[in-house]
């Protein structure tokens, strides 16, 4: 993550203090809970929206304005990406007005939406960011109010941490009305157990460092922590050593999730000295993160199918009884229908039964169309059915015949009026139906019968995107000659009928588009180009194809990926040598420094890893925070991508920027076979990383006894601290590693 500057330039702003006039009349709440309410205002001279946080007179030292104006002014300071940002404070009512975060409190989040692994992830890591900025202040800013209501979240669910500043362990006669007043605005799980003793000893950083522990478990879990449980029973429960469960993460958790909960139980162990600072916290919840969202950061550019449409059957409706119509006579010749009894069905229809409403709005000519029968059809029609009725979901009788297609009972509708261009609810005209299931005789139908070539429905997609994303060839070559400015239409991405074809490995109609003069570089909304979308999918012929048409090899879209990047994540190895022959560059790097080797070891595509660096792959490339291939196959626990990364001539010793080597990750992850090879390719077995930890710690930590016993007979100190001062003993039994003690002990006699 690149540096910073978290400061907005000092104190050149006055501090702000705000009446209640200068707010427009309508406050809308938005939250409201023991110790205040909060509302949605908007400044009349700004014209900006923010919220006001106000305070109950219950609140100790802040219900006056006094209170107020002193505890604001010292928030108003602090300028910080994960914190929200305080405009200045409001004397009538007592109030802090600061930035409005439109999606709510994380709390409410984890309440109402699922989230996804990389997610959580990143969340966690941006409170661990917010929560490090107060504590490097000088003296340290304690929060002591942390927990997921304080936690708010923007527009893109981004993290700003809110409500630092209110809650002062002075502000107390005693330890015990301090726990009463967080007991009582909720707080009661977030209360670290040296709280509860009988200390007079006011709160450290290590107060929130054990709330954020809690936190974390919140997050990971979507659920409330000691939920139900009363004030005595957390604290009889947290006193002594209980800890939410861990059993409660769910079991689709990734791999990383490991580390995660290590950092999590490092967190709220019972002494606060045993707990790391949250400078350590946040370097290691990054390198989590950010590996974690690696395969997210790359959008599936191949959009979703367009769906089929419904193809409507004949079947038995409820009738919408027209009150002037005989309801007995028109379901007597619907059942004639119903049962192609098509002689007595013409022999029974009057003029009255055209005109019934069946359900979702399906005239009878729509019910007749499905029929089948072109003489019924054409009856129906002369006895004064509207041809271009519309069913509820825009279809026409025409759209049903054509998708259904019925050539002849579509020409009979054409020839009687039928609007070759009506659409339906979703923009689509017969013409698109037609694209989609490749009837090149109904698409010479319509076309000669003025239908338009290149309409568009609601996302914008025109019958030639269709033909061309479902390989209609046959329909391409008729549409083709009728669009002029094929290349120019795009779809609501930007995505053109080369596009399509190249994403679905149409090799005869992207030749076709190519022909009538496609751009082979055009870009998509976000800079993807046809072999960008060949290349991701694997289909080698196309990518050919579009190389030979002129396709720029290295040219990056606009998350700086080139077609090799999504070859190598997609593991097609054949499309790599495709590329890496004309010409690309097997070291050129995304935004976050990834090339294809990384992208390759990432996914666990071992067998890739020698063709790139065969054609020159840099094997020690360093990515964001310095992490090389090797480096995540390491974290990932693929050990045939660890083993053809050093039997190609990875360095199992490079470190990344937190001073971790592959080995200190193949230790954590528990990977014992990975640790063997690192070990017979001569790492380190004593390196530190910048807590001064080695891989025996981490493995220690993890509790992978085999890893442990490896390291040991292989050099590894048992007597090395890390920056906490810790042996690998120590964590091991700090973290209740029973079996990793037992092994420490019986190497150290």
């Amino acid at each position: 993550m690149p540096p910073m500057d978290p400061i907005d330039g000092g104190g050149s702003e006055k501090f702000r203090i705000f009446q209640k006039d200068n707010f427009e009349a309508d406050w809308l709440k938005v939250g409201e809970r023991t110790f205040g309410r909060v509302y949605k205002v908007k400044l009349k001279l700004w014209r900006e929206v923010c919220a006001i946080k106000g305070f109950c007179t219950s609140m100790p030292q802040t219900s006056s304005s006094r209170g107020v104006i002193e505890k604001v002014s010292k928030m108003r300071k602090l300028k910080f990406k994960y914190i929200v940002t305080v405009y200045g404070a409001c004397t009538d009512p007592p109030a802090v007005v600061m930035e409005y975060m439109s999606s709510g409190s994380l709390e409410g989040l984890l309440n109402s939406h699922e989230l996804m692994w990389p997610k959580k992830f990143q969340m966690i890591h941006e409170v661990a960011m917010g929560m490090n900025f107060l504590h490097s202040m000088s003296p340290p800013h304690l929060h002591l109010n942390l927990k997921p209501a304080n936690v708010l979240l923007d527009d893109h669910l981004h993290v700003k941490i809110s409500d630092f500043g209110f809650i002062k362990w002075e502000d107390f006669s005693s330890s015990k009305e301090f726990i009463e007043h967080l007991t009582a605005r909720g707080n009661l799980s977030y209360i670290p157990p040296e709280t509860f003793t009988e200390s007079s000893d006011p709160p450290g950083t290590k107060f929130d460092v054990y709330s954020f522990a809690i936190v974390i478990w919140e997050i990971l879990t979507q659920k409330k922590a000691f939920p139900g449980a009363n004030m005595m029973t957390v604290l009889m429960k947290v006193s002594s050593g209980k800890r939410p469960s861990v059993e409660k993460i769910p079991d689709d958790k990734p791999k990383e999730s490991e580390a995660m909960m290590n950092i999590m139980q490092r967190c709220w162990l019972q002494k606060p000295c045993d707990r790391p600072p949250f400078t350590d916290i946040v370097r290691e919840t990054e390198a989590l993160s950010e590996v974690l969202k690696i395969p997210d950061v790359l959008q599936d550019v191949y959009r979703p199918h367009k769906a089929f449409a419904t193809v409507f059957t004949l079947k038995e409706p409820r009738i919408k009884m027209n009150p002037d119509s005989g309801g007995e006579v028109s379901q007597k010749t619907f059942d004639f229908l119903l049962k192609k009894d098509f002689r007595n069905f013409r022999q029974s229809l009057k003029m009255d039964d055209v005109l019934e409403l069946y359900e979702e709005n399906y005239t009878l000519l729509h019910h007749t169309v499905v029929s089948g029968d072109a003489e019924s059809v054409d009856l129906v029609l002369r006895q004064g059915a509207a041809v271009n009725s519309q069913n509820a979901k825009g279809y026409t009788p025409l759209i049903i015949g054509i998708l259904h297609q019925l050539y002849d009972i579509c020409t009979l509708l054409v020839k009687q009026g039928a609007d070759v261009n009506q659409s339906d609810g979703e923009g689509w005209t017969g013409l698109h139906f037609v694209a989609q299931n490749g009837n090149d005789r109904l698409a010479r139908l319509l076309l000669d019968h003025g239908a338009v070539s290149d309409a568009q429905e609601k996302d914008r997609w025109t019958p030639l995107h269709l033909a061309a994303q479902n390989g209609h060839e046959n329909v391409v070559r008729i549409l083709l000659p009728r669009t002029a400015t094929h290349d120019h239409q795009t779809e609501k991405d930007g995505l053109t009928a080369l596009h399509m074809a190249s994403s679905y490995g149409h090799l005869g109609i992207a030749k076709l588009l190519l022909g009538k003069g496609a751009d082979p570089n055009r870009p998509e909304r976000g800079g993807c180009h046809a072999l960008h979308l060949a290349a991701e999918k694997g289909h080698v012929r196309v990518a050919r194809l579009l190389l030979e048409s002129g396709a720029q090899v290295d040219r990056a879209d606009l998350q700086s990926y080139s077609a090799l990047h999504r070859a190598a994540m997609k593991g097609h190895t054949a499309t790599c040598r495709l590329l890496l022959t004309r010409g690309a560059n097997p070291d050129l790097r995304t935004h976050q420094g990834w090339t294809a080797l990384h992208l390759g070891a990432l996914k666990g595509h071992s067998a890739l890893l020698p063709l790139l660096e065969e054609h020159g792959a840099n094997l020690n490339a360093q990515g964001e925070n310095g992490w090389t291939a090797l480096h995540l196959g390491c974290h990932h626990g693929l050990q045939e991508v660890v083993s053809a990364l050093l039997t190609v001539g990875a360095d199992p010793n490079l470190a990344e920027d937190g001073g971790w080597t592959p080995l200190h990750l193949a230790s954590r992850a528990g990977c014992f076979p990975s640790v063997l090879q690192l070990i017979a390719r001569g790492a380190l077995i004593n390196a530190q990383n910048a807590g001064q930890a080695t891989p025996l710690h981490l493995a220690a930590s993890s509790g992978a006894v085999a890893i442990v016993e490896a390291l040991l007979l292989n050099g590894a100190d048992l007597g090395t601290k890390d920056a906490a001062g810790c042996t690998a003993r120590k964590l091991a039994t700090n973290l209740h590693k029973h079996e990793v003690v037992q092994a420490l002990d019986s190497d150290s006699v």
